[in-house]
C-alpha cells in the first residue's frame, strides 16, 4: 500500500511556491521547517555561516548558574548541508555543523527529513511531520553533551544539571502547517505569493530553555514565519521572511537566480543589549550568510528555476450568439371564392367587359371575385348613356349628318357586338346597328 502511493504521487505535480533554503535543514525560512517539500529528484547543496564576536563569555556552574565571564571568541561558524525530494511528499537530507579537534568538540553530523500529508493545490493549506538528529558534540571527557541550536559546540550545553530537567537537543520531532496564499497581482504590485508557517517541535524547539546563558525568552515548542515571494523576471524569486524558532527572531532575505541561491539573515534580533555588553553567544544579534544551488536531475537535468504558485485562469463561458429577431407572416387564407355567373356589360363607350354575378345580385370583381358592394367607392365606371347632359335629358333632337333624330321613349337591351360607333354630339357617341344603311333611319 505504501508503496502505491508513493508511485502515485509520483505522477503529482508541485503546486506550491519554490521555498528557500534554511541554514541547516533543507527548505524553510531560516531555522524552521514549512509543509512544502522539495519536487521529486530536485536537490539543494547550501553552505551557510555566521559571523561572531564577543568580548567576553559566560562561564556556568553544574547547576547552569552563571558564574563570571570567560574569554572573548571571535570566529565565523559555518554549516553544510545536502537535500534530496522524493516522490513530491518526501524531503531527506543530511547537516555537517562542525569538523573539529576531538578536544574541541569533535565532529558534528545529522540527518533530517519530512513527509508531506496535506498538499495545497493552487491555495491552501499544507501539513507535514519531520524530524532532526544531530550528533553531539565529544570533549573527551565524561560529561555527556547535546547540540545547540546554532550548530557549533558548547561544553557549556549538557545533557544534565543539578536541579533542572535534562535538556535532549539530539532529536527535534516537529509538526507543521503552511498556508500558501497567491498574492494581490495589481498592475502596481509584481507577481508574488505569500505563505505563512506554524507548528510546534521538540528538542532544539524547546530544551535548553531553563539555562539563562542560552535563552531569554522560549514558547515552549511553538514556532511560526511568513514570508513573501516576489517574482523577478521569468526565473527569479526574491523571498523576504521572518520567523520565531521557539527561541530567536529572525530576519532574512534570499534571492534565487534560475537556481542559485544567495541569502543574508539578521538572527537574533529580539536581544537586548546589557550594559556591559553581549557575553552570550545565543543572545547576541548576527549576520548570517548563505549559499545555495537546486539542481534538477530528473527529465532535464540542470538548475531548477524557482516559481511561483500557478496562477489559474479565470473559466470563460463563452455565450452563443442570440438567435436573430423572427418575425413570424401569417397568411390570412380566405374562404373559397364565388365564381358567379359570366356576364357581359356594354359600357356607354361602347366598351364590353365580363362580369360575374352571384345568385344573390353581387357583382364579383377581379381575380379574387371580390363582390362589387364590399369595395365601396374605388371603381368608376363609364356610367349611364349621356349622363345628366342637359340635352339628353330634356329629349331634344339632334342633328347629324343634315338629319334630325329625336330620343327614343323607352330603354332596351343593347348588345355591344350589334352596334357600331358612328359619331358623336357634343361629346356624346352615337351608336346604330352595324346593318344600318347611310343615311340612317331616324
Amino acid at each position: 500500500m505504501f508503496f502505491w502511493l508513493l508511485c502515485s504521487a509520483v505522477l503529482l505535480k508541485a503546486q506550491t511556491t519554490t521555498m528557500p533554503s534554511t541554514q541547516r535543514y533543507g527548505s524553510g525560512l531560516i531555522n524552521i521547517p514549512i509543509a512544502s517539500v522539495l519536487p521529486h529528484m530536485m536537490i539543494t547543496g547550501t553552505y551557510s555561516g555566521f559571523f561572531m564576536d564577543l568580548s567576553r563569555t559566560i562561564e556556568i556552574d553544574v547547576s547552569g548558574n552563571e558564574t563570571g565571564f570567560g574569554p572573548p571568541i571571535k570566529h565565523f561558524s559555518s554549516d553544510a548541508s545536502v537535500t534530496l525530494g522524493l516522490f513530491d511528499r518526501v524531503e531527506i537530507g543530511t547537516t555537517l555543523q562542525s569538523f573539529n579537534e576531538r578536544d574541541l568538540g569533535g565532529n558534528m553530523w545529522g540527518v533530517f527529513g519530512r513527509a508531506q500529508l496535506l498538499r495545497p493545490q493552487s491555495q491552501g493549506l499544507g501539513l507535514a511531520f519531520g524530524g532532526r538528529y544531530v550528533t553531539a558534540p565529544n570533549f573527551e571527557d565524561d560529561v555527556i553533551y547535546q547540540p545547540t541550536r546554532l550548530g557549533v559546540p558548547d561544553k557549556r550545553f549538557r545533557k544534565s544539571y543539578v536541579g533542572i530537567e535534562d535538556v535532549h537537543t539530539q532529536l527535534s520531532l516537529y509538526g507543521v502547517a503552511t498556508v500558501h496564499i497567491p498574492g494581490f497581482d495589481q498592475s502596481a504590485l509584481p507577481e508574488h505569493d505569500l505563505t505563512f508557517t506554524g507548528g510546534y517541535g521538540s528538542g532544539m524547539f524547546k530544551d535548553g530553555d531553563e539555562l539563562e546563558f542560552y535563552r531569554s525568552i522560549d514558547s515552549e515548542g511553538w514556532f511560526f514565519g511568513s514570508a513573501v515571494h516576489i517574482g523577478v523576471g521569468n526565473s527569479s524569486v526574491l523571498t523576504f521572511m521572518s520567523e520565531y524558532d521557539g527561541f530567536d527572531v529572525n530576519l532574512g532575505a534570499q534571492f534565487d537566480v534560475a537556481g542559485i541561491r544567495i541569502g543574508a539573515h539578521y538572527l537574533a534580533v529580539n536581544y537586548s543589549e546589557p550594559s556591559g555588553g553581549h557575553h552570550s553567544e545565543y543572545w547576541k544579534p548576527k549576520l548570517a550568510v548563505l549559499g545555495s544551488v537546486a539542481l534538477r536531475v530528473r527529465g532535464k537535468p540542470g538548475l531548477n528555476r524557482p516559481t511561483l504558485m500557478e496562477r489559474l485562469t479565470p473559466d470563460t463561458v463563452v455565450l452563443p450568439a442570440p438567435p436573430p429577431d423572427t418575425v413570424r407572416i401569417e397568411v390570412a387564407t380566405l374562404p373559397p371564392a364565388d365564381e358567379g355567373s359570366l356576364v357581359n356589360l356594354c359600357l356607354s363607350t361602347g366598351e364590353t367587359v365580363q362580369l360575374r354575378l352571384t345568385p344573390e345580385g353581387d357583382t364579383l370583381i377581379g381575380p379574387d371575385r371580390i363582390p362589387l358592394n364590399t369595395l365601396q367607392p374605388v371603381l368608376d365606371f363609364a356610367g349611364t348613356y349621356a349622363g345628366t347632359t342637359q340635352w339628353f335629358v330634356r329629349g331634344d333632337p339632334i342633328s347629324f349628318e343634315d338629319r334630325i333624330y329625336e330620343k327614343m321613349v323607352g330603354e332596351g337591351p343593347v348588345d355591344c357586338e350589334q352596334i357600331m360607333r358612328v359619331g358623336q354630339h357634343l361629346g356624346v357617341g352615337l351608336f346604330t346597328p352595324r346593318n344600318a344603311d347611310r343615311p340612317f333611319e331616324t
